[in-house]
This record gives structure tokens, C-alpha cells and sequence, in this order.
């Protein structure tokens, strides 16, 4: 029995930092939206570079396993160099690989990440095999007993799994957590209802919530009333829309803002833990799948999962590459011990 299987994706990740990036902002009268850019026609030097496996199912994968539990993770690959490459790494972190589906032909996913000198970074990615993940490719029967389920955003024709998905672990009392996409938020709120119920955790980011709730948050007013709200009014309510009448755990992620989760009774706010950062890739999937795996450790305790996630995801951007700040659950201990100021605050409905 595995304590959690990821599908999703999976990549080799070529990592580019350039100090020469510049960061423009363009505003327009209800938002801000910036952009990485390079002088046109230009040779840029690049001041560092490395390659590591990647991708949702994959970072998440390493994660579960470095926390100590047992994991088998479904991706697709290609027939190429980067296949074997991807399989020798899992092996390494004890995560088990025979749930790989193999193609006969097509690529690997694979991806550029710039990295600006602020530490956030544009991805340009190939999807290759990643999304064209089949029902048929899944042998289901080994996969039933599991703990967890645990779906990385999927894209293109893999998208289709997550109807299947959210039936078959429904059918065989296996816990499911979703971390939405935008392929899948753009089939609409009343599709992806369905999928919520099926779901004990539903991690999305502000933007993706945005998309599926049709809520735009507003930019900060100087209204007394809203003022002294701790929590964003909008973002309550797309909590509250998205939980409806089902039991799932519906968390929302910020960035620099930190986190909120709705349990249906209470919300829990987690600012973001201190760190010193160099790259923010990786942060969301070590973020979500600590949340996971310490609510499956820790009998349920919100509170204590948000630490752990915040802490987490913290020691991830502080080092160059998705999984290489990845830390287990003791030293995540250690780090809270050292700013044992650090709070999840509480906030009755």
C-alpha cells in the first residue's frame, strides 16, 4: 500500500538566471501585470545555470517521499534520453516507478525557467507526453490501495482523468487533493463542482480561484470597514462559494501574501514564513504537498499543516531549483523551534 500517489507531470527543467532581465509593470485601471524582458536581438550572459528533473507530479512526488512516506507517482514519458533520466532520479528518492507510463514515440516534457534577479521566474514549457495522459494508460486496479491521491495540475488531453479520477477514489474510500489547474478551472464552475465534491482538498492559487469563481479581488481601499477585515472580503467569498454544501478543504494560496483554508467552520490565515529568496519555482508544489502530507500525519490538524506547508515552501525558495531546499519533517520542526512567533491565526465564520 502506498500512503499517496501523484499524477501529473513531469519534466527535464533547464534553470537560467540572468541579472540582465529587467522587470516592466504595466497598469491598467483595475490591475497591474509585469513582465520579465530582454533587449531585442541582443546576446545575454547568463550568470547561472543547472538542469533537474521537474514538473507538478514530479516535485510533489520527491516532496511525499522526503517527508517519509511512500510514494508512486504517474506520469507519461517519451522515447528519449530524458525518460531514463527521470526514472534513475525517482529511484533514487525511493519513489516507486511502476506506474510510469512509457510512449512509444513523442517527448518528454520539458521546460526553460528565467529566473529574474528577484527571484520569480517565466516558464516556457513543451508539454510533449504530459498531456496526452489516457484513461487506458492507467492500470487502476493497482493504484486502489492507496491513501491519497494526489493530482498535479494536468494539461491538454490529460485533463479528461480528473472525472475518472474523482469517481474511482470516491468508489474505493481513497482520499483525493487537487491541485487545480487553469485547463481544467476553464471548463467552468459547474463541471468543476463536481469535481470539488469528490475532493478532501482542493489547493488552488488566488488567480485560478479568481478564474473559477468569476471574483475579482480589489485592490485595497481605504473604506474603514474593509480596513479592519482580516481577511480579504473577496477572497471569503470564493471560499465560501467554492466549499458550497460539500466537505472539501478549499485552500488558497497568494504568494508573498501567504495562504488562506476554509474548513466550512473556520478560515486559517498563514502569512508567509521568512526566507531569503532565489527562486520562487517549486514554492506552490512544496507548499501543497506538505499541507497534504502533514494533515495525513498529523491526524487533520489544519493549523499544524499550514506551519509546516508555510515552512516548507519557505526553505524551497531560498535555493536554486525546485527541490533542492525540499526539507523533511524534523528539520521543518527545527526551523519553527527558531521563530516560535510564527502563528496561523484563526478566524470564526
Amino acid at each position: 500500500m502506498f500512503d499517496v500517489i501523484t499524477i501529473g507531470s513531469s519534466t527535464l527543467d533547464v534553470f537560467i538566471e540572468s541579472d540582465e532581465a529587467n522587470i516592466v509593470s504595466v497598469y491598467s485601471k483595475n490591475k497591474k501585470t509585469d513582465y520579465m524582458s530582454f533587449p531585442y536581438g541582443s546576446k545575454i550572459e547568463i550568470d547561472d545555470f543547472s538542469r533537474s528533473i521537474g514538473g507538478g507530479a514530479i516535485n510533489t512526488a520527491i516532496n511525499f517521499s522526503n517527508l517519509g512516506l511512500k510514494t508512486s507517482v504517474i506520469v507519461k514519458l517519451g522515447k528519449d534520453e530524458i525518460a531514463p533520466v527521470i526514472i534513475e532520479r525517482l529511484k533514487e528518492k525511493n519513489i516507486d516507478t511502476s506506474n510510469i507510463i512509457k510512449s512509444h514515440d513523442g517527448l518528454t516534457g520539458f521546460s526553460i525557467i528565467l529566473v529574474s534577479f528577484q527571484g520569480d521566474r517565466t516558464v516556457l514549457a513543451h508539454r510533449g507526453e504530459n498531456a496526452k495522459i489516457k484513461e487506458d494508460d492507467i492500470d487502476f486496479n493497482r493504484i486502489k490501495n492507496t491513501k491519497w491521491v494526489y493530482v498535479a495540475p494536468l494539461s491538454g488531453e490529460s485533463n479528461k482523468l480528473l472525472d475518472k479520477l474523482a469517481a474511482f477514489t470516491k468508489e474505493n474510500d481513497i482520499k483525493l487533493a487537487i491541485n487545480a489547474g487553469t485547463t481544467a478551472i476553464k471548463k467552468g464552475e459547474k463541471y468543476f463542482q463536481k469535481i470539488i465534491n469528490s475532493c478532501d482538498i482542493l489547493i488552488l492559487n488566488k488567480e485560478e480561484a479568481s478564474l473559477l469563481t468569476k471574483i475579482q479581488v480589489r485592490p485595497d481601499t481605504k473604506d474603514e470597514f474593509y480596513s479592519k477585515e482580516p481577511i480579504h472580503p473577496d477572497i471569503k467569498k470564493m471560499l465560501k462559494m467554492l466549499r458550497n454544501d460539500n466537505k472539501s478543504i478549499i485552500l488558497i494560496t497568494d504568494g508573498k501574501n501567504g495562504a488562506i483554508c476554509y474548513d466550512g467552520e473556520k478560515y486559517y490565515k498563514a502569512p508567509v514564513f521568512p526566507a531569503k529568496v532565489r527562486s520562487t519555482l517549486g514554492a506552490g508544489d512544496a507548499f501543497a504537498s506538505t499541507f497534504v502530507g502533514a494533515y495525513e500525519k498529523y491526524n487533520k490538524d489544519i493549523k499544524k499543516a499550514l506551519k509546516y506547508a508555510s515552512i516548507n515552501s519557505a526553505s524551497c525558495v531560498e535555493v536554486f531549483g525546485a527541490q533542492g531546499g525540499l526539507i523533511p519533517f524534523n528539520k521543518i520542526e527545527e526551523k519553527l523551534k527558531l521563530n516560535s512567533g510564527y502563528n496561523i491565526e484563526t478566524i470564526c465564520d
